[in-house]
């Protein structure tokens, strides 16, 4: 018998789940990460990231960018600012919100590229699998952050 916080246990059904899913390995950690965070918590999102790579978030719009970075996921949104990190520096600038502008304009984010695959394993998720968070009235799919 198993003891129900073996991790190593809970590990194997996730991965088993997975595999009867047929789910793609690029997908495998978004069925066990938020997919879509929500207005403040992209705000939230965009200050640990800013900070992670040394720099004020009182420098950037974090309001505006997390408005423009909606669907995107938290590792979607370090990409994103890493690669203006390398567009600013590739110009001898510091980043600015007009250098993560000019990333997104590239930017394809997994939701869209996809968007199929997402929305089978949801479909599939739905009634065998919990909620990761609680959702949030008034925003559509979005949740609420305990602080």
């Amino acid at each position: 018998m198993v003891h129900p916080g073996d991790k190593t246990a809970r590990l194997r059904r996730r991965k088993a789940a997975i595999r009867h899913a047929q789910v793609p390995p690029s997908v495998e950690l978004e069925l066990f990460v938020p997919l879509k965070p929500n207005q403040t918590e992209r705000e939230a999102i965009w200050g640990i990231q800013i900070r992670k790579y040394g720099r004020k978030p009182s420098d950037f719009d974090l309001v505006q960018l997390a408005k423009a970075t909606e669907g995107l996921t938290g590792s979607e949104i370090e990409s994103v600012f890493v690669d203006s990190l390398f567009l600013a520096f590739d110009q001898d600038w510091e980043p600015s919100d007009l250098d993560v502008a000019g990333v997104l304009t590239e930017f394809v984010p997994l939701s869209k590229l996809m968007a199929e695959q997402i929305a089978g394993l949801r479909n599939w998720a739905r009634g065998r699998a919990r909620l990761a968070t609680s959702m949030v009235e008034g925003e559509g799919g979005g949740r609420r952050i305990a602080a």
